[in-house]
């Protein structure tokens, strides 16, 4: 099922993708319109995950990226506050890396930090959008987040499902939980429980 909402998903959105890729490619000077990084999948196999790309690569002297308030272009904010960075995942859907529900794809540097239960978020399929996703998404925190992670594996239905993707569309339309406050994206995971 996810394979083919994707595709006609994909098929149908198409035009807006092009669009949205050749304003990036041009918003970050040529540095293209794509982002690809691996992230942890289903049972911690890792998979390049893809998104549009929002932010400038600007190092500073110590060879680490900016913040990411300071690489985060105008064009990038506005992507990433109607949700649609998260778009090229529909690619990750086709390929049978992620699913169009579950638990967000984190960084594979969070891996070793998390509790035994909160690693259970790894029993199921990453997903473009999540049960944490509709209760707070950035604005709450990675306790809670987590949480709702693990709550979603134990209910995993269609019915769940169903209702996140319409919680999603209205979260997205009225730009809730974006970033956490005082952060322009979120506050890196530390393995706080």
């Amino acid at each position: 099922m996810d394979f083919c909402i994707s595709l006609i998903l994909l098929v149908c959105i198409s035009p807006i993708l092009l669009a949205i890729s050749i304003w990036l490619y041009f918003a970050n000077k040529g540095a293209g319109a794509f982002f690809f990084q691996e992230r942890p999948g289903k049972d911690e196999k890792l998979f390049k995950v893809i998104k549009f790309k929002t932010m400038k690569d600007e190092w500073g002297p110590d060879g680490k990226p900016l913040p990411d308030a300071q690489r985060l272009t105008k064009v990038g904010k506005f992507i990433r506050s109607t949700s649609l960075d998260e778009l090229p995942q529909l690619i990750n859907v086709l390929k049978g890396d992620m699913a169009l529900i579950g638990p967000r794809p984190l960084l594979v540097q969070y891996l070793p930090l998390y509790s035994k239960e909160q690693a259970r978020r790894h029993e199921v399929r990453p997903g473009i959008s999540g049960w944490a996703q509709c209760h707070g998404r950035n604005a709450i925190s990675w306790t809670d987040k987590l949480k709702l992670d693990v709550w979603y594996v134990d209910h995993c239905t269609l019915w769940t499902d169903l209702k996140i993707v319409f919680i999603t569309i209205k979260k997205v339309l009225k730009r809730e939980g974006v970033s956490e406050e005082g952060q322009a994206t979120v506050e890196e995971f530390n393995g706080h429980n």
